[in-house]
C-alpha cells in the first residue's frame, strides 16, 4: 500500500468524503425521474454503438440507470430506501477503516473497471452500475464480517452470510455463461485489488465488530490493546491494520493521513 501512500501525498485533494453517499443519492434522483419518464433508462443505459455515434453521455449515465431496480413499483421504492440506508452505513465504515483517500480510490477503480468492462463487452450486463454497491458491500462484509443485520426487522443475520448468499446469486449464472466472467472480473477489480488479494496474502484482517452510534460512525469494540494510536483521529492498528504510524515533531504519534507537515 506504499504506492497508495505516494498517490495520496500527490493527489490527496482528489478524494471525496462520502463519495458513495453522493453516488446513491444521485441514483435515487434518477430513479425518481424514472417515474416521470419511464423511457429514461433507454436514454441512459450503456450502448457502445450509440456512444461511438456521439451519445457520449452514456459512458457515465449508465452508472445511474434504473434498470437493476426492477421497474418503478412499490417494491423498487422500498429497495431504494434500504439501499440508501445501507449505503450510508457502508460508506462511513469503509472510510473509517481505510481513510477517505483509499476509499475514494476504491470507488474510482470500481467505476473505471465498469466502464472498461462495458466498452470491451458492449454492455452485456444491464444495470451494471449497481455493481459498485455490490463491491462495496463485499468489502464491508470482509472487513466487518460479524456485523448483524435484522432481516425483516426480526431475524438477525451476520453480514458475512448475506455477502456469501449475494455472491452466489450474483455469480452462479456465470456457470452457464462463462463468457461473461471477464466482464465480472473487470467490474469487481476494485474489490479484488483492494480487499481480496491483500486479505488472501495475509496483509489484511477482519476488524473488530463496529458499534453504530447515532451519528452513523463505526467505532471498534475490541478488548485488545492497541500499540499505536493517532492523536488526531484516534484510530489504531486494530481499527485498520494497513495504517502506518509516525511520531510527529511534537513527540506525539500520528497515522500517515494526519501526520503534521513541516
Amino acid at each position: 500500500m506504499s504506492f497508495l501512500n505516494t498517490l495520496e501525498r500527490r493527489f490527496g485533494r482528489l478524494a471525496i468524503p462520502g463519495f458513495l453517499r453522493f453516488y446513491a443519492l444521485f441514483q435515487a434522483l434518477v430513479f425518481g425521474l424514472h417515474f416521470l419518464r419511464p423511457d429514461l433508462g433507454a436514454l441512459l443505459d450503456f450502448d457502445r454503438q450509440k456512444i461511438m455515434a456521439g451519445e457520449v453521455w452514456r459512458v457515465v449515465t449508465f452508472l445511474f440507470a434504473p434498470a437493476a431496480a426492477g421497474g418503478s413499483g412499490m417494491v423498487s421504492v422500498i429497495f431504494f430506501v434500504f439501499l440508501i440506508m445501507i449505503t450510508f452505513m457502508i460508506s462511513d465504515a469503509l472510510e473509517g477503516a481505510w481513510g477517505v483517500f483509499r476509499t475514494s480510490m476504491f470507488y474510482y477503480c470500481g467505476i473505471a473497471g465498469l466502464i472498461a468492462a462495458n466498452f470491451l463487452y458492449g454492455g452485456s450486463v444491464q444495470g451494471s452500475g449497481f455493481f459498485l454497491y455490490e463491491a462495496s458491500f463485499f468489502a464491508f462484509a470482509t472487513l466487518y464480517p460479524r456485523v448483524t443485520f435484522l432481516l425483516m426487522f426480526v431475524v438477525p443475520v451476520q453480514v458475512r452470510f448475506l455477502a456469501i448468499f449475494g455472491a452466489i446469486v450474483l455469480f452462479l449464472p456465470l456457470l452457464a455463461q462463462p463468457g461473461e466472467i471477464p466482464f465480472y472480473l473487470l467490474s469487481f477489480a476494485n474489490y479484488l485489488l483492494f480487499v481480496a488479494v491483500p486479505f488472501l496474502r495475509g496483509r489484511m484482517r477482519n476488524t473488530a465488530t463496529p458499534v453504530w452510534t447515532r451519528g452513523g460512525r463505526a467505532h471498534a469494540d475490541s478488548a485488545a490493546q492497541a500499540f499505536h494510536t493517532c492523536k488526531s483521529c484516534g484510530r489504531t492498528e486494530i481499527d485498520n491494520p494497513l495504517l502506518e504510524f509516525r511520531v510527529g515533531a511534537d513527540g506525539e504519534e500520528y497515522c500517515a493521513e494526519h501526520l503534521p507537515r513541516g
